[in-house]
């Protein structure tokens, strides 16, 4: 990890325990991130999540999208606090709502997602957590994984940034299938993170290309 001022001022959001965002935190500590996180939003209060950005002293935003009139105006309000807190960087970490359009606009290839599959298969809307595990179990696949990807418009389809699989075992359960992933995307998300942070990553079209270190 270079000496240097964290390239990466990280937002984070999170509906949930945020045991991604922890993995986050141990890294930028171990020296194995370059990034500042800077925010915290999620959609509601009294979760694992902002328990870990207090402990820090990073700035926490509640905006529950339903509360908002419309999408425009949570949008609003949502860039408005990215801004204040001078974010340049957004990692989704279990975060259960759609980004508004025009933030996803405003950080193209800057926003990225983790998804508890090796997409394209068993991702898209209502694919998150227990329900993937159990999706890959019911086909009887021999192998599952993890994807680190970019955020476009919709569920789950952003250019791939990172890819590992994990082997399904005979006995496998969602909740045992869900721990083995789960430990690989505390490596694999940080590590994802740092590529961006040392720009490494270069995005063509669909196709994202690694530079060597």
């Amino acid at each position: 990890m270079s000496e240097q001022t964290p390239v990466l001022r990280l937002a984070v959001f999170a509906s949930g325990s945020g045991s991604n965002f922890g993995a986050m935190l141990k890294a930028i500590d171990a020296g194995k991130l370059d990034a500042e996180p800077v925010l915290l939003i999620t959609t509601r209060p009294a979760i694992g999540a902002i328990d870990k950005a207090e402990a820090r002293d990073i700035p926490v935003a509640i905006l529950p999208p339903a509360k908002f009139e419309s999408e425009g105006a949570f949008a609003e309000v949502l860039l408005h606090a990215l801004t204040e807190h001078q974010t340049n960087f957004i990692a989704l970490a279990g975060y259960l709502k759609k980004i508004p359009a025009s933030t996803v606009d405003a950080f193209k290839h800057r926003m990225l997602n983790i998804h508890p599959a090796l997409l394209p298969s068993f991702g898209g809307e209502g694919m998150y957590g227990r329900r993937v595990h159990e999706t890959v179990l019911e086909y009887g696949c021999r192998v599952s994984g993890v994807t680190v990807h970019l955020v476009d418009s919709e569920y789950d389809t952003g250019p791939i940034v990172l890819q590992e699989p994990v082997a399904v075992r005979p006995d496998d359960t969602p909740k045992s299938l869900a721990a083995r992933a789960l430990q690989l995307e505390h490596r694999l998300y940080p590590q994802a993170l740092q590529l961006f942070a040392e720009g490494r990553v270069v995005v063509d079209g669909r196709r994202v290309h690694i530079r060597d270190g």
